[in-house]
């Protein structure tokens, strides 16, 4: 397949985009700066310059044949929700957008966790919701994943959507790299279009 990476130079950018060529397919690679994304050079991958705050920047690589799965993480208010408008605007066929467990739609099936984190993020948690929704609208799938880890794709990692949703634990971590194959497995043969769907690690 033909993937396109959005934040592609972050750590779950840096995932997907290795999984993703290691599974065969061509990578188009989105970043702010390509010359960040730590990978070594080959003919399936394609490291564009792209901002989600420059919405032509976004149009100029996605297009209707596009399958975008995108990292994008943020400190800053706004800035998810622009980028699920830029990506969504530019007219892809499909978009695999990470979110975060125990905001928005998974809010009820996290329980009590939902509240601590609506106050760790702050002015961010309605950016948040809102990116998902945009996206859900369209048709995409939104991965809610729990507190993310540098640790290795897990061996016994499933998907599940949330009516089977664990409540929200701490000590439940999931790495990056299990996430990543998530995402992927989704773009391979989706399982949960318009959906949010929840990467586990057992």
């Amino acid at each position: 397949m033909n993937l396109t990476v959005l934040a592609a130079s972050g750590r779950t950018g840096i995932a997907l985009t290795r999984q993703a060529l290691r599974r065969g397919h061509t990578v188009t690679a989105i970043a702010r700066d390509p010359r960040r994304i730590p990978l070594p050079d080959t003919p399936a991958l394609r490291r564009v310059t792209g901002d989600v705050h420059d919405a032509a920047s976004i149009a100029a690589v996605v297009d209707g044949d596009s399958v975008v799965l995108s990292a994008l993480g943020t400190d800053r208010a706004g800035t998810l929700l622009t980028g699920a408008r830029a990506v969504v605007a530019a007219g892809p066929r499909r978009v695999i957008w990470l979110g975060a467990y125990g905001t928005g739609r998974s809010a009820a099936a996290a329980g009590a966790g939902a509240g601590m984190l609506a106050g760790v993020l702050g002015d961010r948690l309605p950016d948040k919701v809102e990116a998902d929704d945009t996206v859900l609208a369209a048709g995409g799938t939104v991965f809610h994943a729990g507190m993310l880890t540098d640790g290795p794709e897990s061996p016994r990692r499933r998907t599940v959507g949330l009516d089977a949703a664990p409540p929200f634990d701490l000590g439940a971590k999931v790495s990056r790299e299990t996430v990543a194959a998530a995402m992927l497995d989704e773009a391979e043969e989706p399982g949960f279009p318009g959906a949010v769907a929840l990467p586990l690690a057992a």
